[in-house]
């Protein structure tokens, strides 16, 4: 049965693999036009999306979108909190928080406008549990979370949706820069006792890029294998 309207378009962020790849393979599969974005060989618009005014620019260049995907992001460092570099934590928020901030507000207008849109934003498990050894990234992925809940509040009337999901560990490209004792340890806390697949994730970017969604916004939506407990 299809759940998205073939008109639509989506643009998703960190297109060009893991999540983001698995998430604009599977709104094509409903009919939308997925438009990815990223720093990587391989996207249709190449952009990072730290750069505020780079992230306008594709706006106007790729004019209405129905859907945005925020799933560019980063590690950042893997060390005790006091051994993080500066530079590392502030690269971490400029990806994970501010490219978030980008992209909302270059694209928002226009949604609301139509009165329709979907924005969903990849958050993680460590951003409501906190991970040792990767702060930055934890608390950076807090802050999706409360932004999601803030802008969702904010559209509540407009037609215009904003979720999050929080998913435990996935098989991405990603996860090559995590420290294997941090990776091991954090996996171990799943208790179907593997890590998830891109795909797994996506079907549920999907739902809540649909139609189907009507009444749930500024919510955080779990797909860790039952590690979540809140």
């Amino acid at each position: 049965m299809d759940t998205m309207i073939p008109s639509r378009t989506a643009l998703i962020t960190g297109g060009a693999s893991g999540l983001g790849k698995a998430t604009a393979t599977r709104l094509e599969q409903e009919g939308v036009k997925a438009i990815t974005l990223d720093i990587a060989a391989g996207a249709d618009i190449v952009c990072d999306v730290s750069d505020a005014a780079g992230v306008q620019s594709v706006a106007d260049q790729v004019g209405p979108i129905d859907i945005l995907v925020n799933s560019a992001g980063i590690v950042g460092p893997n060390a005790p909190l006091w051994e993080v570099p500066l530079d590392g934590w502030r690269s971490t928020f400029e990806v994970n928080v501010h490219g978030v901030f980008h992209t909302c507000r270059a694209f928002v207008p226009g949604m609301r406008e139509r009165g329709w849109g979907r924005i969903v934003n990849i958050a993680s498990m460590a951003g409501k549990d906190g991970n040792p050894n990767i702060s930055s990234y934890s608390a950076a992925k807090a802050a999706v979370i409360a932004l999601t809940k803030s802008l969702g509040k904010e559209l509540a009337t407009s037609g215009v949706l904003v979720n999050a999901i929080a998913p435990a560990v996935i098989g991405t490209p990603m996860n090559a820069a995590t420290q294997p004792e941090t990776l091991a340890y954090i996996t171990s806390l799943i208790p179907m006792g593997r890590i998830g697949r891109p795909e797994e994730v996506a079907e549920l970017v999907a739902w809540l890029a649909s139609e189907k969604v009507s009444f749930s916004t500024g919510a955080v939506y779990d797909i860790s294998g039952g590690r979540a407990t809140y």
